[in-house]
């Protein structure tokens, strides 16, 4: 077995092997580092000789070292002597078996005591089981800021004495709420990436929907988990058809649809109606929305009206600039761009997302569609200036370059 079998069996064994140690210890940061320990030497004996069971070889060595570090800590003998009398941590680990070990972990990983890069590091590293080099790559920041941000964590975790556990019934839907912001942060940067000379991370994207999966298999009677997953899905359904052969973003009204993912649309849908169930929360709304824009054979055949009234019911439930950006689209395809103007202006005129290339970009749009076209321009270059996504910039430019 060679360096990516060792990767792989990690990828999808992490979450399960941190979290038993952690119960065991009592000591997240101690069970990460033990885990971490283990896979390094799994990439020096694995080539040499293939364990029957690697996650069962994987669970064992880090126990050791689990066992070795709390041996190292006199204040811990007490706990050294539990751990290595319980049988329960030389059983091996079921691949098909989820539990709320796992659950716990993703909130520990998302703790609010934890700054939002943390929470993201850390779910990526303990319950994705990417490495810092992985994380670093898919955010376009230094090794060693991630591995500060992870070490800040584990012991902010440790400082707080955030216990190893799931959060009682009453704070819990509330907690869920975290954990769900952060998945959504991965899968949005994987989408659409902030800056960087790529307009998608299609493998960032798919960890969040990875994890996703994992959360709703956790949490199957929460409609906003399942919310959250038809997002994701339905959204990533329309990567195959975002960018062409050299890279450069294709626009909605270009994609050739036949490329779409019809195997994540009708996965989307799926989650779509069991988070259905009780009434739309912010991200199943989110997926209505990609859901009317699934259904449709184009730009011109979509549903425009359904889609503004979704985006006006997202607007009750979670208001926020960026929403009333996009109804503004909708509005826009739906009933022209002089009402869709007014609303972005008003946006402007209360500085709702100030520095963001988003507010100019449609702009830019609406005047352009009303034959403003000086002005349009001028909207697109700013735009073009603001935008930190080498893609996304260069269509801006042309875009502008075309209104002369």
């Amino acid at each position: 077995m060679g360096t990516a079998d060792v990767e792989a069996v990690w990828r999808i064994e992490s979450a399960r092997i941190v979290a038993a140690l952690t119960r065991f210890t009592g000591d997240f940061g101690l069970a990460e580092d033990a885990a971490q320990e283990a896979v390094t030497e799994a990439l020096v004996s694995w080539p040499l000789a293939s364990p029957a069971n690697p996650a069962g070889w994987l669970m064992a060595t880090a126990r050791r070292r689990a066992i070795d570090a709390i041996r190292r800590r006199t204040a811990l003998q007490d706990r050294y002597a539990l751990l290595a009398a319980d049988p329960a941590v030389d059983e091996e680990v079921d691949p098909d078996k989820i539990d709320d070990d796992v659950l716990a972990l993703m909130f520990v990983s998302c703790h609010p005591v934890l700054s939002p890069e943390a929470r993201v590091a850390l779910t990526l590293r303990v319950v994705g089981g990417l490495s810092s080099e992985e994380i670093a790559r898919a955010f376009l920041v230094p090794v060693p800021t991630v591995q500060a941000r992870i070490t800040r964590g584990k012991k902010t975790i440790a400082a707080a004495g955030v216990p190893f556990e799931l959060p009682a019934a009453g704070e819990r839907r509330e907690r869920l709420g975290g954990v769900l912001s952060v998945l959504y942060v991965i899968f949005t940067e994987g989408s659409t990436a902030t800056s960087g000379d790529r307009l998608l991370r299609p493998e960032v994207a798919y960890e969040a929907i990875r994890l996703a999966r994992t959360l709703a298999a956790l949490q199957p009677d929460e409609p906003e988990v399942h919310g959250l997953l038809a997002l994701c899905e339905l959204t990533a359904a329309r990567f195959p058809a975002r960018t062409g052969p050299d890279g450069s973003p294709v626009l909605l009204e270009d994609q050739d649809r036949r490329r779409w993912d019809f195997s994540a649309i009708r996965r989307g849908l799926a989650a779509l109606v069991k988070a259905s169930t009780r009434g739309l929360g912010p991200y199943g709304l989110q997926a209505a929305i990609a859901a009317a824009h699934a259904a449709a054979p184009s730009v011109e055949a979509t549903d425009w009206d359904r889609i503004v009234v979704l985006y006006e019911a997202l607007g009750r439930v979670a208001p926020s600039p960026v929403v009333e950006l996009n109804r503004a689209v909708a509005v826009a395809m739906a009933s022209g761009p002089t009402q869709a103007l007014a609303i972005v202006d008003e946006l402007i005129a209360v500085d709702r997302l100030p520095g963001s290339h988003l507010v100019p970009t449609v702009r830019g749009e609406l005047l352009a569609r009303l034959g403003r076209r000086p002005e349009a321009r001028a909207e697109l270059e700013l735009a073009a200036r603001l935008c930190a996504n080498q893609r996304e910039r260069s269509v801006l430019l042309r875009k502008a370059a075309a209104l002369g």
